[in-house]
């Protein structure tokens, strides 16, 4: 399953960058968060094909390397995309001076994506912040997609004091992605019985 969520970002990669790129041009800065090296890769050679100035933030930078790139984003006009890493930029990175933001990979937890958005809608953000997810349809990306979602709601419904039970779902996304993987195929393989052929598992 990993290995196909990490093929589905890949495959996601140009048109994630694309769809920056077109809000870098027409909005301003842009925050491009993904979680794999090379859907990063990938983003800032087109950014750098447009003619698009970028830096990055990534798990391997030293602690000054982070601040140079940091800075030139918050600082220099001619920056106009930071691409971050998930799990490296996810807490702590103040990038305010953006409002829009490109998920182009989604997270296994709504919190994760949750402080990846708040790099940008902090206090002092005078924008209202905008976050693009790029989900493939019919993929198990819009399934993580709408689990996360309703992990999501699950949270808000625990803060606003409703009470919750394991009923509700509280469990891992991963589990629920791979039991939706299972129960597609598993219709699949029913639907093709359907129709008189026969049976992928025999």
């Amino acid at each position: 399953m990993f290995s196909m969520v990490r093929r589905i970002g890949q495959a996601k990669a140009a048109l994630a960058a694309d769809y920056a790129a077109q809000l870098a041009r027409n909005v301003g800065k842009v925050v491009f968060f993904a979680k794999h090296i090379d859907v990063m890769d990938e983003a800032e050679q087109i950014f750098a094909d447009r003619g698009l100035r970028a830096v990055s933030l990534r798990g391997d930078q030293t602690v000054r390397s982070r601040e140079e790139s940091i800075r030139a984003f918050t600082e220099d006009p001619d920056v106009s995309i930071i691409v971050c890493s998930l799990s490296a930029a996810g807490v702590g990175v103040n990038l305010q001076v953006a409002s829009n933001l490109v998920l182009a990979e989604l997270s296994w937890t709504d919190a994760e994506q949750t402080q990846a958005i708040d790099r940008i809608h902090r206090i002092g953000q005078s924008e209202p912040v905008t976050a693009w997810r790029i989900i493939a349809a019919q993929t198990i990306d819009s399934t993580i997609a709408a689990l996360i979602d309703s992990k999501s709601g699950l949270a808000a419904r625990a803060l606003d004091g409703v009470a919750v039970d394991d009923a509700d779902g509280v469990s891992d996304v991963r589990l629920d992605a791979l039991v939706a993987l299972v129960v597609a195929a598993l219709e699949e393989a029913d639907a093709t019985l359907d129709q008189g052929s026969p049976s992928p598992f025999v």
